[in-house]
C-alpha cells in the first residue's frame, strides 16, 4: 500500500488540483482517492490499470464535489501562492487553470500525465474525437491568452 500511495500521490494530487484549482480539496480528493483505493475488494492488478483507475476516481470524485451544495454555496479564497522558476511557468500555470474545467483536465492529461487521447478518452467516458476536439480548443484559447512568443 506504502508503495502505491508514494507512487501515485504526486499524480492523483496533480489531477484533483487540475479539476478543482484549489489545494484543500486536491488534498481531500486525493486522500480520498486512495482511501477508495485502500478500501477496494477488487483492486487493478497492473501498474498501468492502478495509475487510470486512480486519475478516474480523482476525476469523479472532482465531480461529486462540484455538484455538492457545499462547493456551490462557499466562496472561496485564491489561496495559490506558488513559487515558479520563470515567469512563463507563471503564465502558463495561471492561462491553464483559467480554461473551463473540460478543457483543462484533458490539457493536464495529456501533456502532464503523458497519455494518449485514446486513454483520456477512456478515464473521461468521452470519444477520442471529443478529446482532440477539447485538447485543439484548449490549445487556441492558450495561444490567445498567452500571445504569439509561445508555441504549445
Amino acid at each position: 500500500m506504502e508503495d502505491v500511495y508514494r507512487k501515485y500521490k504526486n499524480t492523483v494530487y496533480r489531477t484533483a488540483f487540475s479539476c478543482c484549482k484549489n489545494h484543500s480539496q486536491a488534498e481531500d480528493v486525493t486522500s480520498d482517492v486512495f482511501y477508495r483505493y485502500f478500501t477496494c475488494k477488487n483492486p487493478p492488478e497492473s501498474d498501468e490499470h492502478t495509475k487510470a483507475w486512480l486519475i478516474r476516481t480523482a476525476v469523479n470524485r472532482c465531480k461529486d464535489i462540484f455538484k455538492s451544495f457545499s462547493f456551490k454555496n462557499i466562496v472561496s479564497l485564491d489561496e495559490t501562492q506558488l513559487v515558479y522558476e520563470t515567469p512563463q511557468e507563471s503564465e502558463v500555470y495561471h492561462a491553464v487553470m483559467s480554461l473551463p474545467a473540460k478543457y483543462r483536465i484533458v490539457i493536464h492529461l495529456y501533456y502532464y500525465e503523458g497519455y494518449t487521447t485514446e486513454e483520456i478518452a477512456g478515464m473521461i467516458r468521452k470519444a477520442p474525437p471529443t478529446v482532440r476536439s477539447r485538447l485543439s480548443r484548449a490549445r487556441q484559447l492558450l495561444k490567445k491568452s498567452l500571445g504569439k512568443e509561445f508555441h504549445i
